[in-house]
């Protein structure tokens, strides 16, 4: 258990992401996917609906004492800030008010944000575009971890340490592999954030702060949840390099566990993704996939073949801006 990882290096290939041919057959055979495209109209009541709970939350545990804090910021409103998280990566694509109406995604997205206690949303959007449009795309998608990760995380506590940390790289991988200037959207996302984490600081104390910043770090690290970080891209078989899971943890996570019809089409939003699977099922059943994000997990940290090098690198000019 204790040995390193066979692997010393990052997959590298030297073809096109696949997403992009498998699009253009699947829409030639199946043009009526076309029609899933656009705006989920539940997703604003939803979204909000949760960042409400988060704040009842966080008036009903202000008095316990820091051991119940922890538990509920790890069995609850962790659970509830992780799927915040992956809302703002549906938003990303603006599927809450649709493409004519990118501002309003923008700004929905930094309410979104406010339970997790972290200015995330701008800055997830600006990295994002980048991890589809270069799929392992080298000093492109900071997706993929740094070499000094796939180097150092190589044994099954550290891989299990990794796993912790993930906020940690998660957060700074960026900075280092592919830094961008500041953009104004994420000065506001921060002065948002942090004018409201204050001000649910003075309603109800530091308990309820602690409640929302402690979920969000403990369920974006080592959690059920967190299996969807190693399971959508990490090369558990040679040759495929993004990976779907159709198991019940979809409820919680906006369908994020369908992974590959997102990457094949990131515009149709994760409540419709199973009825692209549904008709073009010959492109998907045939596909190797997870049924387990624990599992995931676990595969991750004591299978001497799997690690942070694990990831599928290619070489990506960059694209014009329009």
């Amino acid at each position: 258990m204790g040995n390193r990882v066979t692997r010393e290096d990052f997959e590298w290939v030297y073809t096109e992401q696949p997403h992009t041919q498998r699009r253009k057959e699947i829409l030639a055979k199946y043009p009526e996917i076309k029609t899933l495209m656009g705006p989920d109209p539940h997703l604003k009541w939803i979204v909000s609906g949760m960042v409400l709970m988060q704040l009842l939350a966080c008036y009903l545990v202000k008095d316990l004492s820091w051991k119940w804090i922890f538990f509920w910021a790890y069995a609850f409103g962790g659970c509830i800030n992780h799927s915040l998280t992956l809302a703002i990566h549906d938003i990303s694509h603006n599927v809450a008010f649709g493409n004519k109406q990118a501002k309003w995604n923008r700004w929905f997205a930094v309410f979104a944000n406010l339970p997790i206690g972290i200015p995330y949303s701008a800055s997830f959007k600006k990295y994002h575009i980048d991890h589809h449009r270069y799929l392992g795309g080298d000093s492109l998608d900071v997706d993929i971890p740094t070499d000094f990760e796939g180097w150092f995380f190589c044994t099954p506590l550290r891989k299990l340490l990794w796993l912790f940390l993930q906020p940690l790289f998660y957060s700074l991988r960026p900075l280092y592999v592919n830094p961008k200037a500041i953009t104004q959207m994420e000065i506001l996302n921060a002065l948002i954030q942090f004018s409201v984490d204050f001000i649910i600081f003075y309603l109800w104390g530091l308990k309820a702060v602690i409640y929302l910043i402690a979920g969000t770090i403990l369920c974006l690290g080592f959690h059920p949840i967190s299996g969807h970080f190693i399971a959508e891209h990490y090369m558990f078989l040679k040759g495929y390099e993004t990976y779907s899971y159709y198991g019940p943890l979809n409820w919680l996570t906006f369908n994020v566990g369908y992974h590959m019809e997102h990457h094949d089409f990131p515009s149709i939003p994760g409540c419709r993704l199973p009825m692209v699977k549904k008709i073009a099922a010959e492109y998907y059943d045939n596909l190797p996939h997870h049924q387990s994000w624990i599992r995931v997990l676990w595969d991750f940290v004591f299978d001497d073949t799997l690690g942070p090098y694990s990831r599928v690198k290619r070489l990506c000019k960059l694209a014009k801006e329009s």
